[in-house]
């Protein structure tokens, strides 16, 4: 696991975009990137609408969706993904779970054969203050396969934000596993404020446990953590030295 620490939210979403911008312009023939909702990747989506690059030989495969929500719901991740990056920026082919779907698990298994079948070749990632990373919460086994998950109650409150209501927030969502993520050539994982502090505290620092699912991207070959001041304040001095410094370097 490599990390770099930047001082303020613009230059983690600049340096987010850069590295992925690289991964792109490294395959002119072709790759296919994972890509999150929630807040954790917007800065980088504004990036990567003002930047305009021609993304047509991209494919985009999306970590998970809302139960029960149609793909044109205001809050869905499909209308998410299409307000905050589709509509302005052209890919080959772009793909989300179906969550209105009549059979949620049979939609969790067409997604997991999707999803393997292209292959993600980088995957960016947010991570939930219980260290979970896409929806696959506290407890969930590291082998699992894209499936149907119960929301956390922190969970819920954390996405009540792009809600009217709690009650209006989906108790259920269709999510790609930790084993089928863990099967991306490479993961960036971007996060920042003080909320998530102790989750990537945990995920550097602390034991590979399902008690904090983020911890299994320790045994992940080729993983990069972007972090601002504030995510990394409970790292240890030497974590963060090997951070700033990593930044330094990068914008030499």
């Amino acid at each position: 696991m490599k990390w770099m620490i930047v001082k303020k939210a613009e230059e983690l979403a600049n340096v987010s975009y850069q590295l992925l911008k690289q991964e792109i312009l490294r395959h002119p023939e072709g790759l296919t990137i994972g890509l999150a909702t929630g807040s954790s990747p917007l800065g980088v989506y504004e990036e990567w609408r003002k930047d305009q690059l021609d993304c047509r030989h991209v494919t985009t495969v999306n970590l998970d969706e809302y139960v029960g929500l149609s793909p044109d719901h205001p809050h869905s991740y499909h209308t998410f993904m299409k307000e905050h990056l589709f509509e302005t920026v052209t890919f080959k082919e772009s793909y989300l779970p179906i969550g209105n779907t009549a059979d949620p698990v049979e939609e969790s298994d067409r997604y997991e054969h999707l999803v393997r079948t292209l292959g993600i070749d980088i995957q960016l990632l947010g991570i939930g203050s219980n260290g979970h990373i896409a929806f696959n919460e506290p407890g969930t086994p590291f082998d699992a396969k894209t499936h149907v998950t119960e929301l956390t109650e922190s969970t819920r409150l954390a996405n009540q934000r792009f809600f009217d209501r709690l009650e209006d927030v989906p108790s259920e969502a269709i999510t790609m596993g930790i084993g089928t993520i863990m099967e991306a050539k490479k993961i960036l994982l971007v996060a920042s404020s003080e909320r998530k502090a102790e989750a990537i505290r945990d995920m550097m620092e602390g034991p590979a446990t399902v008690d904090c699912p983020a911890t299994i991207l320790q045994r992940h070959a080729d993983v990069m953590v972007v972090l601002d001041e504030e995510a990394a304040s409970l790292l240890s001095e030497e974590a963060k030295r090997t951070g700033r410094a990593a930044y330094t370097n990068f914008m030499k």
